[in-house]
């Protein structure tokens, strides 16, 4: 069985007062719940480590360089992030894609930049508002998933995030049916090109506008594993409810 995931990415948000939300996260949460996962800024992951330590949750970074070391002033290593205490890395969130114009083939790098420093690489995907409209979803979905994500991904050291760039943090939530259409896909490719047991051992998380009020019906969707949150992860009492619903999926 592949187990739950909750994932809050903070993004270019929260300083050290911040952390305080861990300890009320853990407050609310059950040691049977899902897994939880806070990603917070780099400065932050080696006080979150500290901070989330006995609590269960797991704490993770936004991105990393597909180089282990080098040249690259201002840039992070996985190895660096590993050695923070951290044990996940987001890879390819459209934010990066876009502002940073990262391609498929610069995910792949830092994905497999992640697995040599032992973090889970949770590789991010989706279409644009007009490739939706455009009914070229799953088109593009097919070429971010064979360009991004190497050969030997498996349940350990992948997770792939189902983000629609048109839902992120706009309010817009794809239809039940859109998500799972897609999640589908997504699972019937992995397991064409990884096989039965790789291919449903990854779990896939769907982000865009998730909140309090949707996650129960988007959790209800077979090839939904979890989510990957951004606005409603950085205070307790809202991503809080969002754990709830996806442990009593």
């Amino acid at each position: 069985m592949r187990r739950k995931l909750a994932a809050g990415n903070w993004k270019m948000n929260g300083t050290a007062a911040a952390l305080s939300e861990l300890v009320e996260l853990a407050s609310h949460l059950d040691p049977t719940d899902a897994e939880t996962l806070i990603c917070p800024p780099a400065p932050l992951l080696y006080r979150a480590c500290e901070k989330a330590r006995g609590t269960g949750i797991a704490i993770g970074a936004q991105d990393c360089h597909m180089q282990a070391d080098g040249a690259f002033t201002g840039d992070v290593s996985a190895a660096m992030i590993a050695d923070t205490g951290a044990s996940y890395v987001i890879v390819g969130h459209s934010e990066r894609r876009d502002a940073h114009e990262e391609t498929n083939g610069d995910i792949r790098k830092k994905a497999r930049s992640a697995w040599a420093a032992d973090l889970t690489a949770i590789i991010c995907i989706g279409e644009s508002g007009d490739d939706r409209e455009a009914d070229n979803t799953l088109d593009i979905i097919a070429g971010q998933l064979s360009g991004s994500v190497p050969d030997g991904a498996t349940g350990e050291n992948t997770v792939i995030a189902y983000e629609p760039i048109w839902a992120i943090g706009t309010g817009k939530v794809p239809t039940l049916a859109q998500i799972i259409e897609v999640h589908d896909f997504i699972r019937a490719r992995l397991i064409a090109r990884f096989g039965a047991a790789d291919g449903d051992a990854i779990r896939l998380l769907y982000g865009g506008s998730v909140k309090p009020g949707n996650a129960a019906e988007i959790f209800t969707a077979e090839n939904v594993d979890g989510a990957l949150v951004g606005g409603a992860s950085l205070k307790a009492a809202d991503f809080a409810p969002i754990i709830k619903a996806l442990s009593a999926a």
